[in-house]
């Protein structure tokens, strides 16, 4: 049997129409194929390959650290090197309110300790987030995501959780004394891109203020860069009480954390103790390639151009089948009239030899996200085929 055969017959396939190509190697922005064959990346894996794949700098990391040690206890009984140290930079990074953190190993592990860190420091039990948000597939993270579609299918979830709407001040007043937290994307990533409106995260972040409600940042798919920032918030002034990252800060490891201040996290330590416990979490071999992945975002600078890739990306990205491109940084959506347009297109782009995707709650947009390493001339390469796309498309826009 062929690899295609056993990966439809051993792996517990997410949808009866798997793309199913096959990749031998990745280098920079570009997948290969067995046969040579070669894809620009415009995804990076969903946001987490933001240094390029296989980065030279973050292989070493991970081949550094796992000739020295791996897995050795559990998270945070033991003082390991790549942890304190990959903590340390990342708390540089971030304001002192935001310089305790717990890794994890995912965005969705994230979340599940950010739910349980808020209602166990507010004594509270309401969550609020936003209709099209995504925020993780286990059971509690899919509690608070946006769509009924995703969630009818495995209730009873958690109670106590409601939606309101991103960008709707009136809907503001739906936060109260009753409320834990409220988790919200600064910028809605499967939503199709939307960015806030009308100074909204100052407004929410004052409502919160006044209810002594929690402010929780999702960052699992804008962090480390992807927005042309650090982190998104940067662009908006408003700071969260806990902070949520994974994807783009592994360099292509899993890992993920949520961050808050001392106080705040130091309630998981008691009553119970070990209030929340994670096995491979912060795992030595992510933790050192963490670091790199950070390190080359700062050496290589890679923040400086990610604005001008942007505007160029928007500039090649014209065409009257083209609704609108929306979007921060290098993390966009192409906007189709259809759904049925919208996949012909990314089937055409796979076909030229671009890679390509849609969003979960936005599907006639076409996903753009490449690795913050994408040069120029393969932005430019990559919005030619996409023109040409379609133009092949084959189904009416």
């Amino acid at each position: 049997m062929n690899n295609r055969r056993l990966f439809l017959e051993y792996l517990a396939q997410t949808s009866p129409f798997p793309l199913q190509i096959e990749i031998e190697k990745a280098q920079g922005c570009i997948l290969y194929g067995p046969k040579s064959e070669e894809y620009i990346d415009l995804i990076s894996g969903i946001s987490v390959s933001n240094v390029g794949h296989c980065h030279p700098k973050v292989v070493k990391a991970v081949q550094d650290q796992a000739a020295k040690y791996m897995h050795l206890m559990v998270y945070g009984e033991i003082v390991q090197g790549p942890q304190v140290k990959l903590a340390e930079k990342i708390a540089q990074l971030l304001p002192p309110s935001l310089r305790n953190i717990y890794f994890v190993n995912s965005g969705s592990e994230a979340i599940e300790g950010a739910l349980k860190l808020s209602k166990r420091y507010s004594g509270r039990s309401e969550i609020i987030s936003f209709e099209n948000a995504y925020h993780g597939s286990t059971s509690g993270a899919l509690s608070i995501i946006g769509s009924e579609k995703f969630k009818n299918g495995f209730r009873p979830l958690a109670p106590m959780t409601r939606q309101i709407r991103f960008n709707n001040i009136s809907d503001l007043q739906l936060i109260s004394t009753a409320t834990a937290a409220v988790f919200i994307e600064p910028i809605q990533g499967e939503a199709g891109v939307i960015l806030p409106e009308n100074n909204y995260l100052q407004l929410l972040r004052k409502k919160c203020n006044e209810c002594g409600t929690l402010l929780v940042f999702d960052e699992v798919q804008s962090g480390f860069g992807r927005s042309g920032k650090m982190f998104a918030f940067e662009h908006y002034g408003v700071l969260p009480d806990i902070l949520v990252c994974a994807k783009g800060m592994g360099g292509g490891m899993p890992i993920g954390a949520f961050i808050s201040s001392k106080e705040i996290m130091s309630c998981l330590m008691e009553s119970p103790i070990l209030g929340h416990i994670t096995t491979f979490g912060g795992h030595p071999v992510s933790c050192a390639a963490s670091l790199a992945c950070i390190e080359v975002i700062e050496e290589e600078r890679l923040l400086e151009d990610i604005a001008d890739k942007e505007q160029l990306f928007r500039k090649l990205l014209q065409h009257p089948k083209i609704i609108a491109v929306r979007g921060k940084g290098l993390l966009l959506a192409v906007e189709f009239a259809t759904r049925e347009f919208n996949f012909s297109v990314n089937h055409q782009c796979l076909q030229l030899g671009v890679f390509v995707d849609w969003f979960l709650f936005n599907d006639q947009s076409l996903r753009i996200a490449p690795p913050l390493t994408i040069t120029a001339s393969e932005i430019q390469s990559a919005c030619e085929k996409i023109i040409q796309a379609i133009e092949n498309a084959e189904v009416p826009a």
